[in-house]
Protein backbone atom coordinates (compact mmCIF):
# COMPACT_ATOMS: atom_id res chain seq x y z
CA UNK A 1 0.00 0.00 0.00
CA UNK A 2 1.25 3.47 -0.91
CA UNK A 3 0.30 6.05 1.70
CA UNK A 4 -1.28 9.25 0.47
CA UNK A 5 1.00 12.11 1.43
CA UNK A 6 1.93 15.72 0.84
CA UNK A 7 5.39 17.21 0.45
CA UNK A 8 6.22 20.81 1.16
CA UNK A 9 9.39 22.84 1.53
CA UNK A 10 13.00 21.89 0.94
CA UNK A 11 15.94 20.77 3.01
CA UNK A 12 16.54 17.62 5.02
CA UNK A 13 13.36 15.54 5.10
CA UNK A 14 11.01 15.36 8.05
CA UNK A 15 8.26 12.72 8.16
CA UNK A 16 5.06 13.55 10.09
CA UNK A 17 2.77 10.79 11.42
CA UNK A 18 -0.65 11.79 12.74
CA UNK A 19 -2.83 10.23 15.42
CA UNK A 20 -6.56 9.50 15.39
CA UNK A 21 -8.27 12.19 13.34
CA UNK A 22 -7.74 14.05 10.11
CA UNK A 23 -4.75 12.36 8.54
CA UNK A 24 -1.98 14.68 7.35
CA UNK A 25 -4.23 17.71 7.87
CA UNK A 26 -3.81 17.21 11.61
CA UNK A 27 -0.46 18.96 11.13
CA UNK A 28 -1.95 21.99 9.35
CA UNK A 29 -1.35 24.39 12.28
CA UNK A 30 2.45 23.90 12.01
CA UNK A 31 3.01 22.37 8.56
CA UNK A 32 3.90 25.58 6.75
CA UNK A 33 6.15 26.77 9.59
CA UNK A 34 8.10 23.51 9.45
CA UNK A 35 8.26 23.66 5.65
CA UNK A 36 10.04 27.02 5.83
CA UNK A 37 13.08 25.09 7.08
CA UNK A 38 12.69 21.46 5.98
CA UNK A 39 11.20 19.21 3.34
CA UNK A 40 8.10 18.04 5.17
CA UNK A 41 6.39 14.79 4.20
CA UNK A 42 3.07 14.27 5.97
CA UNK A 43 1.28 10.95 5.45
CA UNK A 44 -2.26 9.67 5.74
CA UNK A 45 -2.17 6.39 7.66
CA UNK A 46 -4.28 3.49 6.32
CA UNK A 47 -7.96 4.26 6.82
CA UNK A 48 -7.37 7.97 7.41
CA UNK A 49 -7.45 10.88 5.00
CA UNK A 50 -7.15 9.61 1.42
CA UNK A 51 -5.37 6.31 2.17
CA UNK A 52 -7.61 3.22 2.04
CA UNK A 53 -7.85 0.98 5.10
CA UNK A 54 -5.69 -2.07 5.59
CA UNK A 55 -7.20 -5.26 4.22
CA UNK A 56 -6.00 -7.37 7.14
CA UNK A 57 -5.42 -6.85 10.85
CA UNK A 58 -5.34 -3.28 12.12
CA UNK A 59 -2.82 -3.01 14.94
CA UNK A 60 -0.10 -0.63 16.01
CA UNK A 61 2.36 -3.10 14.49
CA UNK A 62 0.64 -3.24 11.08
CA UNK A 63 0.09 0.52 10.95
CA UNK A 64 3.76 1.01 11.79
CA UNK A 65 4.67 -1.52 9.11
CA UNK A 66 2.88 0.69 6.58
CA UNK A 67 5.04 3.68 7.56
CA UNK A 68 8.24 1.61 7.53
CA UNK A 69 7.31 0.38 4.03
CA UNK A 70 6.66 3.98 2.94
CA UNK A 71 10.07 5.06 4.23
CA UNK A 72 11.75 2.29 2.26
CA UNK A 73 9.69 2.87 -0.91
CA UNK A 74 10.37 6.60 -0.89
CA UNK A 75 14.09 6.23 -0.29
CA UNK A 76 13.85 7.98 3.08
CA UNK A 77 16.28 5.82 5.05
CA UNK A 78 17.44 7.75 8.11
CA UNK A 79 14.59 10.28 7.89
CA UNK A 80 13.70 12.19 11.06
CA UNK A 81 10.21 11.28 12.23
CA UNK A 82 7.62 13.21 14.23
CA UNK A 83 4.38 11.77 15.57
CA UNK A 84 1.56 12.85 17.84
CA UNK A 85 -0.68 10.63 20.01
CA UNK A 86 -1.00 7.30 18.17
CA UNK A 87 1.52 8.64 15.67
CA UNK A 88 3.85 9.46 18.56
CA UNK A 89 3.69 5.87 19.66
CA UNK A 90 4.36 4.74 16.11
CA UNK A 91 7.50 6.84 15.63
CA UNK A 92 8.82 5.49 18.93
CA UNK A 93 8.10 2.00 17.63
CA UNK A 94 10.02 2.85 14.44
CA UNK A 95 12.95 4.02 16.58
CA UNK A 96 12.75 0.82 18.64
CA UNK A 97 12.98 -1.15 15.38
CA UNK A 98 15.98 0.92 14.28
CA UNK A 99 14.06 2.67 11.48
CA UNK A 100 14.53 6.38 10.76
CA UNK A 101 16.80 8.94 12.35
CA UNK A 102 15.95 11.51 15.02
CA UNK A 103 12.53 11.00 16.62
CA UNK A 104 10.06 13.42 18.19
CA UNK A 105 7.01 11.90 19.90
CA UNK A 106 4.32 14.32 21.10
CA UNK A 107 1.98 12.98 23.81
CA UNK A 108 2.44 9.38 22.64
CA UNK A 109 0.01 6.59 23.43
CA UNK A 110 0.94 3.17 24.71
CA UNK A 111 2.19 4.03 28.21
CA UNK A 112 -1.03 3.77 30.20
CA UNK A 113 -1.43 1.86 33.43
CA UNK A 114 -4.26 -0.68 33.30
CA UNK A 115 -6.57 1.72 35.13
CA UNK A 116 -5.64 4.63 32.87
CA UNK A 117 -6.25 2.49 29.81
CA UNK A 118 -9.77 1.66 30.97
CA UNK A 119 -10.46 5.34 31.60
CA UNK A 120 -9.05 6.28 28.18
CA UNK A 121 -11.37 3.90 26.34
CA UNK A 122 -14.37 4.74 28.53
CA UNK A 123 -14.05 8.47 27.84
CA UNK A 124 -12.82 8.59 24.24
CA UNK A 125 -15.31 6.12 22.76
CA UNK A 126 -18.34 8.17 23.86
CA UNK A 127 -16.62 11.32 22.60
CA UNK A 128 -16.20 9.76 19.16
CA UNK A 129 -19.82 8.58 19.17
CA UNK A 130 -20.90 12.12 20.04
CA UNK A 131 -19.02 13.82 17.21
CA UNK A 132 -20.41 11.23 14.79
CA UNK A 133 -23.93 11.99 15.97
CA UNK A 134 -23.29 15.72 15.61
CA UNK A 135 -21.46 15.39 12.26
CA UNK A 136 -23.66 17.85 10.37
CA UNK A 137 -23.53 20.42 13.15
CA UNK A 138 -19.78 20.37 13.75
CA UNK A 139 -18.90 23.49 11.70
CA UNK A 140 -21.35 25.65 13.61
CA UNK A 141 -20.62 24.09 17.00
CA UNK A 142 -16.87 24.45 16.58
CA UNK A 143 -17.32 28.02 15.37
CA UNK A 144 -18.36 28.98 18.89
CA UNK A 145 -15.98 29.24 21.87
CA UNK A 146 -18.68 27.59 23.99
CA UNK A 147 -19.10 24.76 21.50
CA UNK A 148 -15.35 24.16 21.29
CA UNK A 149 -15.11 24.12 25.07
CA UNK A 150 -17.91 21.58 25.41
CA UNK A 151 -16.62 19.27 22.66
CA UNK A 152 -12.86 19.56 23.11
CA UNK A 153 -12.23 19.86 26.84
CA UNK A 154 -10.60 16.41 26.83
CA UNK A 155 -8.24 17.33 23.98
CA UNK A 156 -7.17 20.93 24.56
CA UNK A 157 -6.15 22.98 27.59
CA UNK A 158 -7.72 26.10 26.05
CA UNK A 159 -10.33 24.99 23.48
CA UNK A 160 -12.17 28.33 23.57
CA UNK A 161 -9.02 30.08 22.30
CA UNK A 162 -8.59 27.88 19.22
CA UNK A 163 -10.03 28.62 15.80
CA UNK A 164 -12.61 26.45 14.07
CA UNK A 165 -10.15 25.99 11.18
CA UNK A 166 -7.56 24.53 13.57
CA UNK A 167 -9.78 21.88 15.14
CA UNK A 168 -12.44 21.01 12.55
CA UNK A 169 -10.26 18.68 10.40
CA UNK A 170 -9.33 16.44 13.33
CA UNK A 171 -12.84 16.37 14.80
CA UNK A 172 -14.31 15.52 11.40
CA UNK A 173 -11.61 12.89 10.99
CA UNK A 174 -12.63 11.22 14.24
CA UNK A 175 -16.19 11.06 12.92
CA UNK A 176 -15.47 10.06 9.32
CA UNK A 177 -12.25 8.01 9.12
CA UNK A 178 -13.09 4.37 8.40
CA UNK A 179 -10.27 3.11 10.63
CA UNK A 180 -10.98 5.23 13.72
CA UNK A 181 -12.71 2.38 15.54
CA UNK A 182 -10.17 -0.28 14.58
CA UNK A 183 -7.24 1.95 15.52
CA UNK A 184 -8.84 2.77 18.85
CA UNK A 185 -9.28 -0.96 19.48
CA UNK A 186 -5.60 -1.45 18.63
CA UNK A 187 -4.66 1.15 21.22
CA UNK A 188 -6.97 -0.12 23.96
CA UNK A 189 -6.95 -3.87 23.38
CA UNK A 190 -3.50 -4.47 21.91
CA UNK A 191 -0.17 -4.70 23.72
CA UNK A 192 1.40 -1.68 25.35
CA UNK A 193 4.44 -0.03 23.83
CA UNK A 194 7.76 -1.83 24.22
CA UNK A 195 10.89 0.12 25.01
CA UNK A 196 14.38 0.39 23.56
CA UNK A 197 17.46 -0.16 25.73
CA UNK A 198 19.96 2.68 25.95
CA UNK A 199 22.13 3.02 22.88
CA UNK A 200 19.87 1.04 20.53
CA UNK A 201 17.86 3.81 18.81
CA UNK A 202 19.14 5.22 15.50
CA UNK A 203 19.15 8.92 16.49
CA UNK A 204 18.09 11.39 19.13
CA UNK A 205 14.73 10.77 20.80
CA UNK A 206 12.65 13.63 22.19
CA UNK A 207 9.32 13.15 23.93
CA UNK A 208 7.07 16.17 24.35
CA UNK A 209 4.16 16.13 26.79
CA UNK A 210 1.36 18.54 27.61
CA UNK A 211 1.10 19.29 31.31
CA UNK A 212 -2.71 19.32 30.96
CA UNK A 213 -3.12 16.29 28.71
CA UNK A 214 -6.29 14.42 29.71
CA UNK A 215 -5.89 11.67 27.09
CA UNK A 216 -2.35 10.46 27.72
CA UNK A 217 -1.99 11.91 31.18
CA UNK A 218 1.32 13.48 32.28
CA UNK A 219 2.19 10.69 34.73
CA UNK A 220 2.74 8.44 31.71
CA UNK A 221 5.81 10.46 30.73
CA UNK A 222 7.80 8.74 33.48
CA UNK A 223 7.00 5.31 32.00
CA UNK A 224 7.87 6.50 28.51
CA UNK A 225 11.28 7.82 29.53
CA UNK A 226 11.96 4.71 31.60
CA UNK A 227 11.28 2.53 28.54
CA UNK A 228 13.25 4.88 26.27
CA UNK A 229 16.17 5.92 28.52
CA UNK A 230 17.90 7.81 25.69
CA UNK A 231 14.93 10.17 25.37
CA UNK A 232 14.93 13.82 26.40
CA UNK A 233 11.63 14.96 27.90
CA UNK A 234 10.09 18.35 27.09
CA UNK A 235 7.07 19.71 28.94
CA UNK A 236 4.52 21.93 27.21
CA UNK A 237 2.94 24.15 29.86
CA UNK A 238 -0.76 25.05 29.51
CA UNK A 239 -1.04 22.41 26.80
CA UNK A 240 -3.36 19.46 26.29
CA UNK A 241 -3.11 16.45 23.99
CA UNK A 242 -2.42 18.42 20.78
CA UNK A 243 0.70 20.59 21.06
CA UNK A 244 0.15 21.67 17.44
CA UNK A 245 -3.15 23.20 18.64
CA UNK A 246 -2.26 24.63 22.03
CA UNK A 247 1.43 25.50 21.53
CA UNK A 248 2.12 25.63 17.78
CA UNK A 249 5.16 27.91 17.93
CA UNK A 250 6.75 25.91 20.75
CA UNK A 251 5.99 22.62 18.99
CA UNK A 252 7.56 23.87 15.77
CA UNK A 253 10.69 25.04 17.58
CA UNK A 254 11.01 21.75 19.49
CA UNK A 255 10.72 19.71 16.30
CA UNK A 256 13.26 21.79 14.40
CA UNK A 257 15.72 21.88 17.30
CA UNK A 258 15.44 18.13 17.96
CA UNK A 259 15.92 16.83 14.41
CA UNK A 260 18.58 17.09 11.72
Amino acid sequence: MTLNHVRRGSGSPLLLVHGLGAGWRSWSPILDALAEHREVIAVDLPGFGATPPLTGEVSIATLTDSVADFIREQGLDGVSTVGQSMGGRMVLELARRGVGGDTVALDPGGFWSNRELVAFGATLRPSIALVRALRGMLPSLLGSPVGRTLLLAQLSARPWALSRETVLPDVRGLADSPSTGAALDALTKGPKQQGAPAGTVPGRVTIGWGRRDLVTVPSQAARATELFPDAALHWFERCGHFPQWDAPHEATRLILDSTD
